[in-house]
């Protein structure tokens, strides 16, 4: 493992892993993961239901054991010194797990008890969280009574009760509104500025665009890792925008076109995502003309669900390949 990040507690690596690999009888849940976290960024963990992010999160907070692989975190080697880790990490889980027959003052007094922060120190904590969370005129306010989004804010105010280095984020905004999540969002970015290293696992586009780097997991594998804007500038010239007066005539013409790997409707347009190599829009339209279909395609800048199709595609086609060999 990287013996330089535990001498450097200021700089380097805030998480580092190598073949980190998860089975439960027989399944892998996790497979051979290389993973390379930077300190005092928002770092996303992108992928869909079951693609193995809460199983590698709770490794990596050495709340399970690896099967196979190598954890460093905070230059604490994981999980033989997990006990020590803890103490120095925060943790939020998907679910609302606080004490709803507590109020809001309650649960930030005994969080800030069980993380060990000194009597003198308790109160002093609690009201800059109060304040900076705006719970000034709720903390008397049981947490079962709260809005969704007002229970979300509480159960990162008390994930951060002690200040920790390393904050993991498992699914946070599943259960909220748009609002409540672009301000959960800026907060979160508030925490980065302050030096906090952040890992926010989620399945919504848009909020792992807003990461500062994103990993994408398909069935167990990282299938991509980078910042958003590399993912997404290495798909240039493959997403293709489609116009036409009859789309979903349209759609059924490109569905299974040669080199198509997606087509999704979006409003009255297309939008196609092709394999690397050759003029993606001037084969469409030739591919329309000759179905018969009145339309246009040209260009369009890619994004990050065009990221995770190509990335997920890749990896189905190479276990595919590999059954065949296999047989």
């Amino acid at each position: 493992m990287t013996k330089a990040l535990a001498n450097d507690p200021l700089g380097g690596d805030a998480i580092h892993a190598r073949g980190l690999s998860k089975t439960f009888g027989a399944l892998k849940a996790v497979d051979a993961i290389d993973l390379r976290v930077p300190r005092a960024q928002v770092y996303g963990f992108l992928g869909p239901n079951g693609s193995g992010k809460s199983t590698t999160i709770r490794m990596l907070c050495g709340l399970l054991t690896p099967s196979a692989g190598e954890i460093e975190v905070l230059g604490l080697r994981i999980p033989e010194q997990a006990e020590a880790l803890r103490r120095r990490i925060g943790y939020m889980t998907q679910k609302f797990s606080l004490y709803e027959d507590l109020s809001v003052r309650e649960n930030l007094e005994f969080l800030a008890t069980v993380q060990g922060l000194p009597r003198a120190r308790r109160k002093a904590r609690v009201d800059e969280l109060i304040e900076s969370y705006r719970f000034g005129d709720r903390q008397r306010q049981l947490a079962g009574t709260m809005s969704g989004g007002q229970k979300q804010r509480l159960a990162l105010a008390c994930a951060t009760v002690h200040e920790p280095e390393l904050l993991f984020l498992d699914e946070p905004t599943s259960a909220v509104d748009p609002e409540s999540r672009r301000d959960f969002w800026e907060t979160l970015f508030d925490l980065a500025d302050a030096g906090t290293t952040l890992l926010v696992s989620t399945h919504y586009m848009d909020e792992a665009e807003r990461c500062h780097r994103v990993a994408i997991l398909d069935n167990g594998r990282l299938v991509a890792d980078g910042t958003p804007e590399t993912l997404m500038r290495a798909l240039d010239g493959r997403t293709v925008g489609v116009r036409s007066d009859t789309p979903r005539r349209a759609q059924a013409a490109l569905q299974h076109a040669p080199g198509v790997l997606s087509v999704a409707q979006i409003g009255s347009e297309l939008r196609v995502l092709m394999r690397a190599g050759g003029d993606g829009a001037s084969a469409l339209r030739a591919t329309l003309q000759a179905a018969g279909v009145a339309a246009d395609a040209v260009a369009i800048a890619p994004n990050l669900e065009d990221v995770f199709v190509s990335a997920t595609h890749r990896v189905d086609a190479e276990t595919n390949a590999t059954r065949e060999r296999a047989a």
